[in-house]
């Protein structure tokens, strides 16, 4: 069995742990909807918000902000009656209002997600090995100021490191946990040798390890029909 982090102990948290927290998260949408679920979770235990997501994407309508935006009274009253949601005014009308702010947001910067990774300039932070998982750094304090500047709404330092940790903005997961290493890997493969637009669909032919002073990667070296074999930074 795989060593996990120690919260990850239920059905629910356990395939949340292993297929997304921490997982760098780089469409709107889903950004969109872990600020609703991170502020929604305040006060109360993931593990409810957990149950609750299903409950929460057919409330939200899938999380499509630009629809959360032009909520009025009566979709407020029907959220407020709606048991598979935290039936709460104050998070509930900070959803709404999150939704209006991340227009605007996006408006300025062209995405959400350019807008958010500034306060890590675009690379997931890591913890040392030893070093206790903070509840808020210096990021997140920067974050949840410029938020608020902009309208938004249960935003507070914390809400917003746990918003860094499920995003992959961060990962926090245990120097022993399987999920550690593997979210480290790049994830974006970078061609060379051959224009782009002459790669036909690829076979893989092999995959070859590789080191360099910068990183660790792994090059996967193809056949092209066309012409020689070819090799893919990942």
């Amino acid at each position: 069995m795989p060593k996990r982090c120690d919260w990850a102990r239920t059905e629910l948290s356990i395939a949340y742990h292993d297929s997304e927290w921490g997982m760098p998260v780089h469409d709107d949408r889903k950004l969109f909807e872990f600020l609703v679920l991170e502020g929604a979770q305040a006060g109360l235990s993931w593990e409810i918000i957990l149950k609750k997501r299903e409950g929460y994407r057919a409330a939200f309508d899938g999380f499509d902000p630009a629809k959360v935006a032009r909520y009025g009274d009566r979709q407020r009253q029907q959220l407020l009656l709606d048991a598979g949601i935290v039936r709460n005014r104050l998070k509930i009308d900070a959803a709404i209002q999150n939704a209006r702010s991340l227009l605007a947001v996006r408006e300025e910067f062209g995405s959400f997600d350019r807008y958010v990774w500034r306060f890590v300039n675009g690379v997931p932070r890591k913890r040392k090995r030893g070093q206790a998982v903070p509840v808020y750094t210096l990021e997140s304090d920067a974050m949840s100021k410029d938020l608020r500047t902009r309208g938004f709404k249960f935003v507070g330092s914390t809400i917003c490191y746990a918003f860094m940790q499920a995003v992959g903005m961060v990962n926090d997961h245990n120097h022993t946990c399987f999920r550690l290493m593997r979210l480290q890997r790049p994830r974006h493969c970078a061609l060379s040798q051959w224009p782009s637009e002459l790669i036909p669909s690829p076979m893989v032919a092999s995959l070859e390890p590789f080191n360099s002073s910068a990183r660790a990667a792994i090059w996967i070296r193809v056949s092209i029909p066309a012409g020689p074999p070819l090799r893919i930074m990942c």
